[in-house]
């Protein structure tokens, strides 16, 4: 079956840095757009990255452009999300996600099927 594995999260100071990992399994991982999200206490799921099937093209919300890189390993069948440069408000649990029905804008939360169960990232000194 379709699984979608979070790991890589933990405690980090201000300004330094993390590796997420989605290892992915159950499905053909290069047919799909995988996304990265997180979801702080209080608040809404919100979209961080995402990397289009088969590589190349990827998008990044405002809050992280220039500090987050997203890539992938089709031959690993994981995405990676790196993250310089972090922030308190980066402190969340982060989730990556399947995109299955492409009709909304790329974080469109009901557009992706199949999410892993999050990796807590806290930001703080």
């Amino acid at each position: 079956q379709v699984q979608l594995v979070e790991s890589g999260g933990g405690l980090v100071q201000p300004g330094g840095s993390l590796r997420l990992s989605c290892a992915a399994s159950g499905f053909t991982f290069d047919d799909y757009t995988i996304g990265w999200f997180r979801q702080a206490p209080g608040k809404e799921r919100e979209g961080v990255s995402c990397i289009i099937s088969r590589g190349g093209i990827v998008y990044h919300a405002d809050s992280v452009k220039g500090r987050f890189t997203i890539f992938r390993d089709n031959a690993k069948n994981t995405v990676y999300l790196q993250m310089n440069n972090l922030k308190p408000e980066d402190t969340a649990v982060y989730y990556c996600a399947r995109r299955d029905r492409p009709r909304g804008p790329w974080f469109s939360l009901s557009d992706y099927g199949y999410w892993g169960r999050g990796t807590q990232v806290t930001v703080s000194s």
